[in-house]
């Protein structure tokens, strides 16, 4: 009993925080199913506008198009920079030279470069080789990040190099090894590097705004961009294409959390 009395602060700050943190999703679940007026009111119950809401939705943006689009290009980058970048970190470890470490201090300094300096130059190449207004143009430039690198290079360290030595010795490739051993190995760190890289390019705004010139390649939050462009904003219907938006992230998260807190944590299982 005293020792639950002591603790008493610090339950009711982790209650209060989720309280704060949970506040604005309820908000935005509960602002899909009420008019823009109730919303503009901060109507803190439910309404009966959902399906309404849906109904202009559906009817004034390409809902599904973009749905569509923004699932493609998610899976797409996060597929590839998984296998891209997990090699490319297995390799700076596995095969540690000091060539290899000044790479690396390259690609560290190249984190700190803002992307909005690197599209004018990403932009021109792009068009000079008309892929302009295409979905390759928005997965290609994601498939690999120096923070993904880092990821699988700071894990790698954790790896048993004494499997490496046995499995050399039974005559396996490296290409075996790193399918067949590591993969496995390192899936804690395969789910966190897919939770961070699937909900960036799920929410990635900017560079697709740029590239896609077409609305018929929209993502959902290019969506939600022209929902909230017009000189009357329905705030119903926005509160429930950013509900619609952000679930898939929410749901991806949810699934691979506690595999994305081992790997972030660099556990190897």
């Amino acid at each position: 009993m005293i020792h639950k009395i002591r603790h008493a602060p610090e339950y009711l700050f982790l209650a209060l925080t989720s309280v704060f943190s949970v506040f604005p999703l309820y908000f935005m679940a509960v602002s899909s199913t009420n008019s823009s007026r109730e919303v503009l009111s901060t109507k803190l119950t439910p309404g009966t506008r959902l399906l309404e809401n849906l109904d202009t939705l559906m009817k004034t943006q390409d809902l599904a198009g973009a749905m569509w689009h923004s699932s493609l290009n998610a899976i797409a980058t996060t597929i590839l920079a998984l296998g891209i970048c997990s090699i490319a970190g297995y390799s700076f470890e596995i095969f540690h030279s000091h060539t290899k470490d000044r790479l690396m201090g390259i690609l560290l300094v190249a984190m700190m470069i803002p992307l909005a300096a690197t599209m004018i130059p990403l932009f021109r190449l792009f068009a000079r080789i008309g892929m302009v207004n295409s979905t390759w143009a928005v997965i290609l430039p994601a498939i690999s990040t120096p923070v993904l690198i880092l990821l699988f290079r700071q894990s790698s360290r954790s790896f048993p190099h004494e499997i490496l030595e046995a499995a050399r010795i039974d005559g396996l490739t490296e290409l075996a090894i790193f399918l067949r051993i590591y993969v496995p190995t390192m899936r804690s760190t395969y789910a966190a590097a897919a939770v961070i890289t699937f909900m960036t390019a799920w929410n990635n705004f900017l560079w697709p705004k740029v590239i896609l010139v077409d609305n018929a390649y929209q993502t959902m939050p290019m969506l939600v961009s022209n929902l909230s462009a017009g000189y009357v904003t329905d705030y119903g219907v926005l509160m429930l294409a950013v509900l619609i938006a952000s679930l898939p992230a929410v749901i991806v998260f949810l699934v691979l959390q506690r595999s994305f807190a081992n790997g972030i944590t660099g556990a190897v299982k």
